[in-house]
């Protein structure tokens, strides 16, 4: 919600153009997704164009809804029945205008704001300080990691009158984003948490990352920074006045001094003030991370005015949760949405936005705490009542004293319960069956342990999928493509290994053309998880046939008999399908040869119930420069092939040679449609834009013993370990029943134990493998990282003389699969 203000008003702020006019309806809220839309009389949208979409394609459904008032671009068409009641302001530049739109609405907030860049950290950082202001201050804060040039305007519109305290993330991935960031945020006090190699290939250099980053801070009276990023001190040095800058260190020579003393589970923060007077801190961490974090929480919160006693009060909160929402197998069939850190307005407004987008359930069923540190309760309750009819919410589970506000504007189904004991005492596991629940609540309410008790027990290795790297790649492949040019997304063999329907639904939410899997029992699955998208089968069989129509779905023909056989099926029960003819240029795997394209031409005139969607081929090596010419010819043959076919129909079906590496190697036979697979799992296999991608997945697994092992003692099975050295081992809960190939045994494979690499030693096991952690300060339960951000796929393939694709599908089933948006 904003600052309510006229059209005309907005026009003003915009340097708009109004090219209708329409009543004099005051607004109050800013949307950019149609899909989110409560109040529609009250509502602005701005219509903006993404890499996913054009937000003016969905005027119509949004003036449908009943808005009245849009932001558009100049020069953009607009139905007359449209303007008659509405009002039209037209820009040159939708996103300048949301950011012109936002100053205005940072300008009319009189609490200090705090904002916060840097390399890694800010958003643990904001939701942690967020936390500890939170015992004194009513916070406003930017949901989950909203810190572009989009997302910090929507998390300024989220800054209520009752908020007290701002905290807002800024992030940029090449110059000249910053001082629009800063010119919106206008920040009292900024966090500087370090510099690194993040979207490093935007910048000329890592000095001019930092600089790009620093103009954050040009109108801030405070600057807190770590003195011990030499980098870092020194370009704050050089550009800022002393008294603006609040250093801290380790070791003494910085404003504060905060030194650690880290004890078995928990650590101890001296603080020394420059005035010398000392207060210990005590917080639940020992990482290097967590507690660089905790120092810039510490140091924000006593520069803004909180008592040492009070801090410490939200450190006893905290906790290493991720912050991110994440969606986990649950009992019953369910799926559960963790959200267990969140408790404001905004990040519940994306919870169940991401909740809305997920596969049908049987019910919506949400998990709510007391929202604290709100101002004022009636009102905040009744945005939330309405929020909770507008996302269809079938059944709310409210904890706390406060949250009991809601039945006066929630009218559906409600329980509530004192405290989260009373709830696990009350509900059972028999109460959820193939429901979706979101689970979302303030720290000190422990919903952690409703997650725990809702969620599937598969295996304590799990696999987890980014949603937003998978968008990040896809977005990515789109950019190489016309924009008419179709998308086929291949999530066979479980997609890649990721889950088909989870990973389906999302292409769904992206907007894919199409999705291709191996076998007609993959696409009945994805049809029965309320997957809507054409879906082509590549390997179909005659016994399927009943299955295919059943399921609407398209099988691959890939020779005349099998077009027979289909035809006559169709020709029998006087029903029509749309079938892809697959060609055989140069693979000779499956598909139609040159040779028979005459029978083929006739199977086709006889056969009228099958419909021809599209004709294609596959390419041997588009990965790899030396097939290029052998590709050529596949791709000139294959177009021959089409136009003899297509010259004897009278429609036109679509084409389509290029997988992931052919999109980047002959952009210019993008024909129709391109298949997209391992591409949009993170692997650009030419290696041309490697950079450009995002790893998807990160197979994680835990330490179940560590042993100390002498100097020539033997490890694992057949003895083929052999300790160089005095050491230490860690058994990891994985084995080749997980998929973790064999062949990495005896040093050919390595994991990531707190960022340090730990070759494999002796023979993975069925279920456990040994790593040497020699060297390395783990314990017994600590994460492994098997593959993900730090060991690449493609590395780890050509060490055992395989390709990526296998180690991705060889994921078993047994893993658990959790997908998350960070």
């Amino acid at each position: 919600m904003i600052q309510s203000l006229t059209a005309q008003q907005i026009s003003e702020l915009v340097n708009g153009e109004l090219i209708s006019h329409s009543g004099s309806a005051l607004v109050s809220w800013i949307s950019i997704d149609s899909r989110n839309i409560l109040e529609p009389s009250k509502t602005l949208f701005v219509a903006l164009r993404g890499a996913k979409f054009d937000g003016h394609e969905f005027i119509t459904p949004v003036y449908q809804e009943g808005v009245r008032n849009f932001l558009i671009q100049k020069g953009i068409p607009i139905s007359e029945s449209l303007t008659k009641d509405s009002t039209f302001i037209a820009v040159d530049n939708p996103h300048q205008a949301l950011q012109q739109l936002a100053a205005y609405e940072r300008s009319l907030f009189a609490g200090p704001l705090v904002s916060i860049t840097g390399s890694n950290g800010k958003t643990i950082v904001k939701e942690w300080l967020g936390q500890v202001l939170g015992q004194k201050y009513a916070v406003a804060k930017s949901p989950k990691s909203y810190n572009s040039q989009v997302g910090v305007p929507l998390s300024v519109f989220g800054i209520e009158q009752n908020h007290q305290v701002a905290i807002m993330e800024a992030g940029i991935s090449k110059p000249g984003e910053m001082e629009k960031l800063a010119a919106i945020l206008r920040p009292q006090m900024g966090i500087y948490t370090n510099i690194g190699t993040a979207h490093e290939e935007g910048f000329e250099s890592m000095e001019q990352k930092l600089a790009e980053k620093a103009k954050l801070f040009v109108q801030s009276e405070f600057i807190i920074y770590r003195k011990d990023h030499q980098k870092i001190h020194a370009h704050l040095s050089s550009r800022f006045a002393e008294k603006q800058l609040i250093s801290w260190s380790d070791t003494s020579g910085a404003d504060y001094t905060l030194s650690v003393k880290k004890e078995s589970d928990r650590s101890k923060i001296l603080l020394m003030k420059p005035d010398l007077s000392v207060f210990t801190f005590s917080v639940p961490f020992g990482d290097q991370a967590s507690l660089e974090n905790i120092r810039h929480v510490i140091i924000a919160a006593l520069s803004l005015g909180l008592e040492e006693s009070l801090i410490q009060e939200g450190l006893n909160h905290l906790k290493a949760v991720e912050m991110r929402l994440t969606l986990k197998p649950g009992i019953n069939d369910c799926l559960i949405i963790d959200d267990t850190y969140n408790n404001d307005l905004a990040g519940l407004r994306l919870a169940l936005d991401f909740m809305a987008a997920q596969r049908p359930k049987r019910r919506k069923v949400l998990i709510l705490s007391d929202m604290l540190q709100v101002g004022n309760v009636t009102e905040v309750y009744k945005e939330v009542g309405n929020l909770l009819t507008h996302y269809q919410i079938d059944f709310l589970i409210g904890v706390g004293e406060k949250i009991t506000s809601l039945k006066d504007s929630f009218e559906g189904k409600a329980v509530f319960f004192a405290d989260t004991e009373t709830l696990l005492h009350h509900v059972s596991q028999e109460d959820f069956e193939n429901d979706l629940v979101l689970v979302t609540g303030a720290r000190k309410f422990g919903f952690e342990v409703i997650v725990n008790r809702l969620q599937q027990r598969i295996h304590g290795t799990t696999l987890e999928i980014n949603l937003n790297a998978l968008t990040h790649n896809y977005n990515f492949y789109k950019t190489q493509l016309l924009p008419s040019t179709k998308v086929m997304v291949m999530v066979k063999a479980f997609a890649y290994g990721g889950g088909a329907a989870e990973i389906a639904n999302h292409l769904q939410q992206l907007r894919a053309d199409y999705l291709a899997v191996a076998y007609t029992d993959e696409g009945v699955a994805l049809r029965e998880e309320g997957i809507q998208l054409p879906i082509m089968v590549l390997n179909p069989v005659q016994e399927s046939f009943i299955h295919l129509e059943k399921f609407d779905l398209e099988p691959v023909v890939y020779s005349p008999d099998f077009f027979q056989q289909l035809g006559k099926f169709c020709q029998n029960r006087a029903i029509h399908m749309k079938i892809h003819l697959d060609m055989d240029t140069g693979m000779h795997r499956l598909g139609f040869e040159p040779e028979h394209i005459p029978r083929l031409l006739s199977l086709i005139q006889s056969y009228p119930q099958l419909e021809i969607r599209s004709m294609y081929t596959h390419l041997v090596g588009a990965d790899e420069v030396i097939h290029r010419d052998f590709s050529l010819e596949q791709l000139r043959s294959f177009l021959s092939m089409c136009e003899a076919i297509s010259s004897n129909l009278d429609y036109k079906p679509l084409r389509h040679a290029l997988n992931s590496a052919g999109i980047i190697q002959f952009p210019e036979y993008q024909m129709d449609m391109v298949r997209l697979g391992i591409g949009l799992y993170g692997v650009e296999v030419s290696g041309k834009f490697e950079s450009h991608l995002k790893s998807i997945s990160t197979l994680k697994t835990t330490i179940s013993q560590i042993k100390s092992v002498p100097k020539g003692q033997s490890i694992g099975y057949s003895r083929k370990g052999i300790m160089e050295e005095d050491g230490k081992i860690a058994t990891i809960a994985l084995g080749y029943a997980d998929g973790y190939d064999r062949r990495f045994s005896n040093g050919k494979g390595f994991v990531l134990v707190h960022g340090k690499k730990a070759p494999v030693i002796g023979n993975v096991c069925m279920d456990m493998t040994m790593v040497n952690i020699s060297g390395i300060e783990a314990n017994e339960g600590d994460e492994v990282i098997i593959y993900g951000p730090g060991i690449s796929l493609k590395e780890l393939s050509e060490r055992i003389g395989t390709i990526p694709y296998e180690l991705l599908t060889n994921i078993s089933s047994r893993v658990k699969r959790v997908y998350y948006l960070d």
